[in-house]
C-alpha cells in the first residue's frame, strides 16, 4: 500500500492530511517535527512514496529538509500558509514535485497526490483484475488476453479505478483526478466515460453506481465467475 509521509506540527491540520488520505486509500504516518523527519525517512527501509511537507517546522524547516532527503529520491509536495511567489519558486526548485498554499480543498489535495505519483511511478505498473491485465506505462489494456481500444482519458479513468477498488469515488475527486482539479467540464463527462468504461471492459457488474455520489469499483474476488456477481 502507498504510505505519505505527513510532516506538520499542527496537530488538528496533520489530522485532518491524514483523513483525506484515508479517504485516498493512502497510509499515512505523522511527524511533527523536521530534523526527526530527515531521520525517518532515511531509516525507512522501503522508504515512503510521498512526503508532505510544511515549511515552518520545529527542529529544520521545510526547505532544509528537502535538501537532506534528495538522496532518497522520495518525491515531495509542500503544504503551507507561506504563499509568497519566491517561497514556491524556492520550494520548486529545490526538487519539489508540487506547492500547496493552505488552506485547500480535499480534493485538490487528493487530486494533487494522484498526480505526483503517477508522475513519479509510484503506482502499480502492472495491475491484474480478473481477466483484465493493465500494463500501466505501455498504455495498454487488456482482456482475456486481448487489447482493448480505449481513449486516453478512459485508459487514465480504469487506472485510477484499479487503484481504488472498493472505495467510494464522488465525479468531483474523478473529474479532478483524470481531467485536472482544475477542469471546468461538468460532472455529467464522468458519467459518459464510465458508461463506455463499463461496456468496453465488461464492467456493468463490478462498477457500481452510488446514488447521488459517484462509483465504486467492486475489488475482485477470484471465487466469481468472470460476469462478476450481479449488484
Amino acid at each position: 500500500m502507498i504510505t505519505i509521509l505527513i510532516v506538520e506540527d499542527d496537530e488538528n491540520i496533520a489530522r485532518m492530511i491524514s483523513t483525506v488520505l484515508s479517504i485516498g486509500g493512502y497510509r499515512s504516518e505523522i511527524c511533527a517535527d523536521g530534523a526527526l523527519a530527515v531521520e525517518k525517512i532515511k531509516q525507512k527501509v522501503h522508504g515512503y512514496d510521498l512526503v508532505l511537507l510544511d515549511i515552518m517546522l520545529p527542529g529544520l524547516d521545510g526547505f532544509s529538509v528537502i535538501q537532506r532527503i534528495q538522496s532518497r529520491e522520495v518525491p515531495v509536495i509542500f503544504l503551507t500558509a507561506m504563499q509568497n511567489v519566491s517561497d514556491k519558486v524556492k520550494g520548486l526548485r529545490l526538487g519539489a514535485e508540487d506547492y500547496i498554499v493552505k488552506p485547500f480543498e480535499a480534493v485538490e489535495l487528493l487530486a494533487r497526490v494522484d498526480v505526483v505519483l503517477r508522475r513519479s511511478h509510484r503506482s502499480q505498473e502492472v495491475v491484474a483484475y480478473g481477466n483484465i491485465t493493465v500494463y500501466v506505462q505501455e498504455h495498454t489494456a487488456l482482456m482475456d488476453g486481448n487489447p482493448v481500444s480505449l481513449t486516453p482519458k478512459e485508459f487514465d479513468l480504469l487506472v485510477f479505478f484499479l487503484q481504488n477498488q472498493d472505495i467510494a469515488l464522488t465525479r468531483e475527486r474523478l473529474l479532478a483526478a483524470v481531467w485536472g482539479y482544475d477542469y471546468a467540464g461538468e460532472t455529467r463527462t464522468v458519467d459518459i466515460h464510465v458508461q463506455q468504461l463499463r461496456r468496453k471492459m465488461h464492467l456493468q457488474n463490478r462498477l457500481v453506481t452510488i446514488t447521488k455520489l459517484g462509483y465504486r469499483l467492486n475489488r475482485y474476488s477470484h471465487n466469481e465467475p468472470e460476469g462478476g456477481a450481479p449488484v
